[in-house]
């Protein structure tokens, strides 16, 4: 239901869920499908939603927790001013028109898009057939009634299909302009300034008389935790001890007794 494009594809997966257990309808209506549903959302969402950046700046900064606020602070900073001088190098170097993920989805669609019947109703308005079933294809508007083109701003395999009747070959125009080198280097074109010495700082005086007491903190037993507690959706992994001499599990090369020993 989540990844669904179109309103009567949502409808039918819901029709299933009712059929399980309608509180969890009841449950997922409460908490509002345009937080989780794509073809609800008010705005376009990305393809992919994870955490996958936030894990990688948890994990370099493990090592900075045991500072002070203000230190680990200045190690933040740090951080990501080098990161984001890295990563707009690494930008300045890209001439792909589209990202490498983005020109695979091309060539997807576009393999779907070969066994597909077109007929032109105007010069931007196309109905294409697949499988007994017509859609609408708009590139006035960048539209199809299949959902895809307007949700994910890059040409689903039935936009292809009209291209390639109108004999267009370049299909970049009609993609989103996220998906260019232009959008990416403008995430890192803001330089992080690094901040002056502390001895040369500046304090205001409302700074100065302001008296900052410390949180009311209780210790708890035992050595404080550094890692993170983990979801119960996240895959745990469980390495297992294997013997060297034959491979099998359960045992080491000193008790092995799949292979006789040498006399």
């Amino acid at each position: 239901m989540a990844k669904a494009y179109i309103k009567e594809d949502f409808d039918k997966l819901m029709a299933k869920v009712v059929k399980v257990d309608h509180r969890v309808k009841d449950y997922l209506e409460d908490t509002g499908y345009e937080k989780w549903s794509r073809v609800h959302s008010i705005v376009n969402k990305g393809r992919m939603m994870t955490s996958n950046i936030a894990e990688c700046i948890n994990g370099c900064l493990v090592d900075a927790r045991r500072l002070t606020i203000l230190e680990i602070l200045e190690e933040a900073r740090l951080f990501f001013g080098s990161w984001n001088c890295k990563n707009r190098e690494i930008t300045s170097y890209t001439k792909d028109t589209l990202g490498r993920r983005f020109e695979e989805v091309l060539i997807v669609n576009a393999s779907k898009s070969s066994k597909m019947k077109v007929v032109p109703s105007s010069e931007y308005i196309f109905s294409v057939y697949e499988v007994g079933r017509r859609y609408i294809v708009c590139l006035k508007r960048k539209s199809c009634t299949c959902g895809r083109f307007q949700q994910d701003e890059i040409p689903c395999a039935h936009t292809i299909a009209v291209l390639r009747h109108k004999n267009v070959k370049n299909m970049h125009p009609y993609c989103s302009d996220y998906y260019k080198p232009d959008a990416l280097a403008k995430i890192y074109e803001v330089a992080m300034v690094p901040m002056p010495d502390k001895e040369d700082w500046t304090f205001p005086d409302y700074v100065l008389d302001e008296i900052v007491l410390p949180p009311r903190y209780r210790r708890l037993v035992g050595r404080p935790r550094k890692r993170r507690n983990k979801n119960v959706d996240e895959k745990i992994t469980v390495n297992k001890n294997s013997c060297g001499h034959c491979g099998q599990e359960s045992h080491n090369r000193r008790t092995c007794t799949f292979f006789p020993k040498e006399k």
